[in-house]
């Protein structure tokens, strides 16, 4: 670490308005519960399209309610906001793409704990404080427990695939807050998205062919769109103008715990003791990241 400037300005700090932490932690609760369940439905689909199908799907209905309902202004931008706006939307389509991938090779509960391992990483490396690196470091513990004991029997291409869409969820996360930055409401989103869905469509359809138009597999798309993308992506972005993109990070490690606790309540999957000690550290680091945020003046 590089000793401190004694010459450089002090830049004071102080802590994030309660009311907007809270509901910025608010924001990012219900996006994590609406993907979870999306990204359970999209699995069940997968038999009628394909992954890359219903990712295209998913992608191509986002895109359409959004530009739709947000009407966003294509003029008046500078090359950069541009260059913000497909950075964004290429984003998407990866980490959606790769993540599908994944979760049709292993088990979703996995794929989420290893994906999470992006924003966790992320969390570590734009931390300002020691504290914020303790509260990564407890949080990448619980990811660990929940995702303990057969790893080594995935398939590989699997565990690759969640991998690269955890690389690209951290990027999504800092191309996210960026967009909110340069694009008022939800213009930028519905604009990524659309890029997103153009890169998507040729994968799509190459992947599904005919089988994208069936009615049923067009209504329960439509049905994922929502809960996966047009919902969580909303409320993150709205969350991200909130709370740092550390704090987000960190809370975003909530993943697993969200994915185990819908198991159990909603598929009966059993949960042991170290499941719920593993929640606890995941809950216990969320929380004391959100605490602890202390954002810049002026940034």
């Amino acid at each position: 670490m590089s000793q401190v400037d004694i010459a450089a300005p002090v830049v004071l700090v102080r802590p994030l308005p309660r009311a907007r932490t809270s509901a910025g932690m608010a924001l990012v609760l219900g996006g994590l519960v609406f993907q979870t369940f999306g990204a359970a439905m999209a699995a069940v689909l997968f038999p009628r399209a394909g992954a890359a199908g219903i990712v295209t799907l998913r992608l191509a209905i986002s895109a359409v309610v959004l530009l739709a309902l947000c009407r966003p202004r294509v003029r008046g931008y500078r090359r950069a906001d541009w260059a913000v706006v497909v950075g964004f939307g290429v984003a998407i389509a990866g980490m959606n793409m790769l993540f599908y991938q994944s979760i049709a090779r292993i088990p979703l509960g996995a794929a989420v704990t290893l994906e999470v391992l992006g924003p966790l990483v992320l969390s570590v490396v734009t931390a300002r404080q020691a504290a914020s690196w303790l509260w990564a470091g407890l949080a990448l513990a619980g990811v660990a427990l929940l995702g303990r004991g057969g790893f080594e029997q995935l398939d590989p291409a699997g565990i690759a695939f969640a991998l690269g869409a955890a690389a690209l969820w951290a990027a999504y996360i800092l191309l996210s807050a960026r967009t909110g930055s340069h694009f008022p409401k939800a213009d930028g989103l519905a604009l990524a998205m659309g890029v997103a869905a153009t890169l998507a469509l040729p994968i799509g359809i190459a992947d599904a062919g005919s089988s994208l138009l069936d009615p049923v597999t067009l209504g329960l798309g439509a049905l994922v769109a929502l809960l996966s993308s047009v919902v969580p992506y909303t409320l993150e972005l709205l969350a991200l103008r909130k709370l740092p993109s550390s704090t987000f990070a960190i809370l975003v490690s909530l993943t697993p715990a969200v994915a185990a606790t819908a198991g159990y309540l909603v598929l009966g999957q059993s949960l042991n003791a170290a499941d719920l000690i593993a929640i606890a550290l995941v809950v216990t680091a969320s929380a004391g990241a959100v605490r602890s945020s202390r954002p810049a003046v002026g940034t």
